[in-house]
């Protein structure tokens, strides 16, 4: 397998400065839905010349461009060590072209690296094997810190909630979430949400819903009418765009689930703000394609 390093830097820069054609689809659709001259209407119209400056302009859509979350699906044989390598040069190049921002701050001593390397958990990067003669993938989240400070996790049952541990708790659990962030974390936003597992294997799970296109079906039935009904009524919340009021507080809201211990039951919540920045690349037969 060839050096992927100038492939991977292409991918960083597009998933920085180019949202995925469903997510500002989405985002037309709701400025639409709003009242001329309101402030949700102005802040999507603000939102939606920001995304094509900067597409036009190879800079990225926010300042805070976020944490690095990389999944790696590689083809058995591959090379692992080479190429967490390569993504970690691409990230280094990446941040000089300023394709990202610096970000990664050392936690204990408050110091920025300069150049989104910190340790051996920044960027993340997780790998999956697959079966040899599969095509690499690698997929890539831009996750932001505003709207992961307003993230939360339940356990249930939540007796302030009236939330059971069943489907009903889980939705009343999310709507809370919702409802306590009042448009902070840049809405509207998606909203991933996991059911089950662990404190850790939650939050996990509920940013693995991100990679999910927003025009996608969710396997489980039980699941897919969760995320309907929980998308129509956060949206009945009118918080709206930025927590002005107005018909759009989430673009979506992605459910998975996770098995779980008897003793807990957690409802994970991980929130996205509006630039729901993700990108996969696609290496086979030696071509790269980056969608």
């Amino acid at each position: 397998m060839r050096d992927l390093t100038e492939d991977i830097l292409e991918l960083i820069r597009l998933t920085s400065s180019s949202l995925p054609p469903d997510v500002e689809e989405r985002l037309k659709a709701a400025m639409e839905k709003e009242e001329p001259g309101s402030a949700a209407r102005g802040a999507l119209e603000t939102i939606m010349k920001n995304i094509e400056l900067a597409r036009a302009q190879s800079t990225p859509i926010c300042q805070d461009t976020g944490t690095p979350i990389f999944y790696v699906y590689y083809p058995e044989g591959a090379s692992t060590r080479a190429l967490k390598t390569q993504i970690r040069s691409a990230m280094a190049e990446a941040t000089r072209r300023a394709y990202m921002r610096p970000n990664a701050v050392d936690a204990v001593y408050n110091k920025n690296s300069g150049n989104n390397l910190g340790g051996e958990e920044f960027p993340y990067v997780h790998f999956e094997e697959i079966d040899a003669g599969e095509p690499l993938v690698i997929e890539l989240m831009l996750k932001g810190g505003g709207c992961e400070n307003v993230g939360a996790q339940y356990k249930l049952p939540d007796t302030k909630l009236g939330a059971g541990r069943n489907l009903d708790g889980v939705r009343r659990a999310v709507l809370d979430a919702v409802h306590q962030a009042q448009g902070k974390g840049c809405s509207p936003g998606v909203i991933g949400v996991a059911v089950g597992g662990d404190r850790g294997t939650g939050y996990v799970k509920s940013k693995e819903q991100f990679f999910r296109d927003l025009d996608d079906t969710n396997a489980n039935p039980e699941l897919a009418a969760l995320e309907e009904r929980l998308s129509d009524e956060a949206n009945s919340l009118s918080i709206g765009p930025m927590g002005f009021g107005g018909a759009t507080t989430v673009l979506g809201v992605k459910v998975g689930a996770v098995h779980r211990l008897p003793a807990s039951y957690f409802v994970t919540a991980s929130y996205m703000c509006w630039a729901d920045r993700r990108r996969t690349m696609t290496w086979r037969d030696g071509q790269v394609e980056i969608n």
